[in-house]
């Protein structure tokens, strides 16, 4: 079963506002220098008319994590412990009463 099949309406028309929002975005951004700049009521711009829609698609979406073509998945290399005990501490009681006596 599709993912699209099960979402309602709703879903399929935030999904069409929010792409709508992102390529106005991104056009005013390209086109338009003021639009890469910061704004004191609103701050940086690009955040807000790039990241802030993409994020929201994302997460309209479910979270969905991007796949890499042709690429074998990623194995996790293990720390491999050294052969043998565990090393032993020395003491510190030496070192203590070697500074105790120099004051």
């Amino acid at each position: 079963m599709n993912r699209n099949d099960t979402r309602d309406e709703s879903d399929v028309r935030i999904d069409d506002v929010l792409r709508y929002a992102l390529a106005i975005g991104a056009v005013l951004v390209l086109l338009l220098p003021a639009a890469r700049g910061f704004s004191e009521t609103v701050g940086w711009l690009p955040l807000w008319l790039l990241a802030m829609p993409a994020v929201a698609l994302w997460a309209v979406r479910g979270f969905p994590m991007p796949k890499a073509a042709g690429t074998a998945p990623v194995v996790l290399a293990t720390r491999r412990r050294r052969p043998g005990p565990q090393a032993r501490r020395r003491g510190r009681g030496v070192v203590r009463r070697a500074l105790s006596r120099a004051a």
